[in-house]
């Protein structure tokens, strides 16, 4: 019995030393990979919602219900590391309490503060000071993790919500675009794509550091970070391939920028990717969307300088670098259904983008405009004068 406790002394020191790395990697050492703590919860959780998610009676529903899952991942990760704990300084007191029970006993008693149980000798004193002072910095650091949290997720938000009057809810590439033809504002797209690269760069540093952020989402369940970035990002590609003589370096950057994004987001929750894929490789998306995107620029007189064949083949050559990623993420975080974007796991079809006419006094039918409102109740999607 003695060298079964010893055995078990040397293992639970091994599980405080694990658990403790666990901690210091999700909330103190910035970047590298999700461990092995982190992607078990998420894994867990995200099953879990998925089996009540087929319940769920419409996308809306469905989004709020998704709200719930980033806090409940970072409760179940402070008790996952509370029972490592647990179980680790109980088995190191096992060898001084003689009995296991007991151990398990004061090692709560001294990991929740509580103090009710204790053995008078110096081993286990030692070891309760430690289970007392790991309880206390644990919650401490969980806690000062929260606005750090929170704080990211505000900045990202805030261009998300307003790419909607830019790109729709939800954001399509193509949309951005038309809008900007429509409202003559294609002078301001430099500015924008400014924006974005600087947006993510800030959410690689971040979603990198604190890759829970990934599971964070949009207040408006018609928007999504993902969803607005690939917005960016097609619009950018779009650009390049279809009128190349009047694309800003602004608009390769921000494009740049995203692929740079995605690719640090994959590398951290261990999602593979081909680093240098050829420019003539196969895309999920196909030549009918395209086209649909296309006809999109043609309506509003958006000039371009190549024919859709040409265009195509050039697009193709700029979305096989992050479309892969890009589809694997909104996959794997069950991303708003969009257009562009990939399939869902059990949600509808993305939503048909809406048309929008602008209505005035002199003209209350309306006529084709920027930022008015839908033609059709079916159109809505929230934007323009009511």
């Amino acid at each position: 019995m003695a060298v079964l406790r010893a055995i078990g002394a040397i293992l639970g020191g091994l599980i405080v030393v694990v658990t403790s790395a666990s901690v210091l990697r999700t909330l103190v050492v910035p970047g590298g990979r999700a461990g092995l703590v982190l992607r078990g919860v998420d894994r867990a959780t995200d099953a879990l919602f998925r089996l009540i998610a087929t319940r769920a009676r419409s996308a809306e529903s469905r989004h709020h219900l998704f709200q719930a899952q980033a806090p409940l991942i970072l409760g179940a990760m402070l008790l996952v590391w509370l029972f490592g704990y647990l179980l680790g300084y109980a088995l190191l007191l096992w060898p001084q309490t003689g009995d296991l029970a007991s151990a398990f006993r004061e090692a709560g008693s001294s990991l929740l503060t509580l103090g009710f149980a204790s053995t008078r000798e110096g081993g286990a004193t030692v070891i309760d000071f430690l289970a007392g002072a790991t309880g206390l910095i644990v919650v401490a650091l969980q806690i000062a993790y929260l606005p750090t949290l929170y704080s990211s997720f505000s900045r990202r938000e805030t261009e998300v919500t307003l790419i909607g009057v830019r790109a729709g809810h939800p954001p399509w590439g193509p949309e951005l675009l038309a809008r900007n033809q429509m409202g003559s504002t294609l002078d301001d797209l430099p500015e924008f794509y400014r924006q974005w690269e600087r947006w993510a760069a800030d959410v690689a540093e971040s979603h990198a550091s604190y890759p829970i952020l990934l599971r964070f989402r949009s207040p408006d369940p018609r928007s999504s970070w993902l969803i607005a970035l690939l917005a960016v990002m097609d619009s950018a590609a779009l650009l390049h391939a279809s009128a190349p003589t009047r694309t800003p370096l602004q608009a390769r950057l921000s494009l740049r920028m995203g692929i740079d994004c995605l690719r640090q987001l994959a590398t951290t929750i261990g999602f593979p990717f081909d680093e240098d894929p050829r420019p003539d490789d196969p895309i999920r998306l196909s030549r009918e969307e395209f086209d649909d995107g296309i006809a999109r620029l043609s309506e509003v007189g958006f000039e371009m300088d190549r024919d859709a064949d040409d265009a195509w083949r050039h697009f193709r050559g700029w979305r096989v670098n992050y479309e892969s990623v890009a589809y694997g993420l909104a996959l794997a975080i069950d991303a708003v259904p969009a257009r562009w974007s990939g399939p869902r796991r059990g949600s509808a079809p993305p939503p048909a983008q809406g048309r929008f006419v602008n209505r005035t006094p002199d003209n209350p039918e309306g006529t084709m405009g920027p930022f008015a409102r839908p033609t059709t109740p079916q159109d809505q999607d929230g934007d323009g004068p009511r």
